[in-house]
């Protein structure tokens, strides 16, 4: 085991997890694959140096040709709720119990890579599959899983941009997606059920080289090809253009696309981030889905799926019901009712909550709009969506104003406060708060300062003004000053970084 070296502290039950089997696994994954994951992500930053986009002239006979993905089991034929949160032992019982019919099991955005986290977060999930998760809390509360029917587990690993410091292979950062993918699928392929969901991919070859990774683990483990299915979020706009494509890649192991919106924005910002003023976002809270751009990129992805025999999975209600306060509750639960029927209507098969108070109105009305089918698949809606509906970032309402950027600032600060401290998933402001907020919040003001935005104030977005209003934010939040930091070295920085996470990580 020389050349497979563990350098995190002891986490209660990993050596259930870490075991010299899964581990000798998910180095073999990592000799294969590390190298082309390095040449894909050199790919991605060669791409953006072009900074075009449009569908691509070598992949239109995939565009144009007559097939489907293969099909689906039947776990994963209705999908018309799913809860999103991290694998905490609290939050995985309730998932399982809410009613939804998928829990999205989160090591990526909803997590952090703390090292507790990263293999706690294993021992949670081997303990759903085998149906022994049970958690009891420090105040002696018991929470068990009781639904007759609990919620089916999908797992997303990270992101191919992020490496684990804690496991070393051959002297070298593991790939953090194969980490968790591999202790994942090599602990709990045998009891069925291996389904992922795959983020922040750029590129149909980046969904190529996921089809790889499960080929190989499939036929390393003895399990038949195609038990594996994965869902492919389509949260980056280069994505966007290739979402044929990346099911073409998987067909043999495609569950579906689901349109990460949160994610979308940040890499629409971050793509066009020097771009000019025709491609600046107004504030965060005014772009919502019914933008020209973001209608165009829903419409074409329930196209693109049920040509294919996909499910097209809708977006995050992120919204925490607030007992103490109804007027606030009843305010967002109709705009949470208006965006679920809206993905409804446009053919969704499904969407997401990040409460279990919002399954019932979710449910409702994907009921109502399913009927007695499982899906909406065999609707394939007419969507004449190209190159230019899907970049009419000017066409997007609203403002830039001095209320968003504190907005962005004090949200971003918030959140990194509880990424830092371990916690991926955080309440803010009545919302249940993820990585790609923060991302959007330092991308834009970011975006601002490159292409001097004047605010409704009048005042200029500059450095200066940025640290005025970080220190206000800082101010009013005691603890703050490393979240404060790591905010202006990603906002403020002359050299965008691509993700906040990789600074971050190093922090912990």
């Amino acid at each position: 085991m020389a050349d497979i070296q563990v350098l995190g502290a002891h986490v209660p039950r990993g050596a259930e997890i870490l075991t010299p089997e899964a581990l000798a696994f998910v180095a073999g994954l990592h000799r294969e694959f590390a190298l082309r994951r390095e040449e894909l992500l050199a790919e991605r930053a060669r791409r953006r140096a072009v900074g075009v986009l449009d569908f691509r002239a070598d992949t239109e006979h995939v565009r144009l040709g007559d097939w489907r993905v293969a099909a689906t089991p039947e776990p994963l034929r209705d999908r018309r709720v799913e809860i999103t949160g991290p694998p905490d032992p609290k939050m995985a019982v309730n998932a399982l119990n809410s009613g939804a019919r998928v829990w999205l099991a989160d090591l990526e955005d909803a997590n952090t890579p703390h090292w507790r986290n990263v293999v706690g977060g294993q021992v949670v999930l081997k303990d759903a599959a085998g149906g022994t998760l049970e958690h009891t809390s420090p105040q002696g509360k018991h929470y068990a899983v009781t639904a007759e029917r609990p919620a089916v587990v999908v797992v997303r690993p990270r992101g191919w941009h992020l490496d684990d410091k804690h496991v070393e292979v051959d002297g070298g950062r593991v790939v953090g997606a194969l980490l968790d993918f591999g202790l994942h699928f090599f602990h709990n392929a045998a009891h069925g059920r291996p389904y992922y969901y795959l983020p922040k991919m750029e590129s149909h070859l980046e969904a190529r080289l996921w089809n790889d990774v499960f080929t190989k683990a499939q036929a390393d483990l003895g399990v038949a090809h195609g038990t594996i299915r994965a869902t492919a979020l389509i949260e980056t706009i280069p994505a966007a253009f290739e979402m044929d494509e990346i099911l073409f890649e998987l067909r043999e192991h495609a569950a579906g696309l689901n349109a990460g919106r949160w994610d979308y924005l940040f890499s629409i910002i971050k793509f066009f981030r020097d771009a000019g003023p025709g491609f600046v976002l107004p504030d965060r809270d005014s772009v919502t889905m019914t933008a020209p751009m973001m209608r165009a990129y829903c419409e074409l992805l329930v196209r693109t799926c049920h040509r294919r025999g996909a499910h097209a999975i809708g977006g995050m209600a992120a919204f925490i019901p607030n007992r103490r306060d109804p007027e606030v509750t009843e305010r967002a639960l109709a705009k949470v009712r208006a965006d679920k029927e809206r993905e409804a209507g446009m053919g969704f098969d499904g969407s997401w909550v990040a409460h279990p108070d919002l399954v019932p109105l979710c449910r409702e009305i994907f009921d109502g709009a399913l009927g007695a089918a499982s899906d909406q698949r065999g609707v394939v809606p007419e969507a004449a969506v190209g190159p230019r509906e899907l970049l009419d970032v000017a066409a997007t309402p609203g403002a830039a104003t001095q209320a968003g950027l504190r907005s962005a600032v004090d949200v971003g600060v918030r959140y990194l406060m509880s990424w830092l401290a371990g916690s991926g998933a955080a309440a803010i402001h009545n919302l249940m708060e993820d990585a790609a907020t923060a991302e959007i919040a330092r991308s834009q003001v970011w975006q601002w300062l490159r292409n001097r935005v004047v605010l409704d104030t009048g005042a200029e977005v500059t450095p200066e003004l940025v640290r005025s209003v970080l220190a206000e934010v800082g101010a009013a939040l005691p603890g703050s000053d490393e979240a404060v930091d790591l905010f202006a070295e990603v906002a403020l920085a002359e050299d965008y970084p691509d993700f906040l996470t990789v600074p971050a990580y190093e922090r912990i």
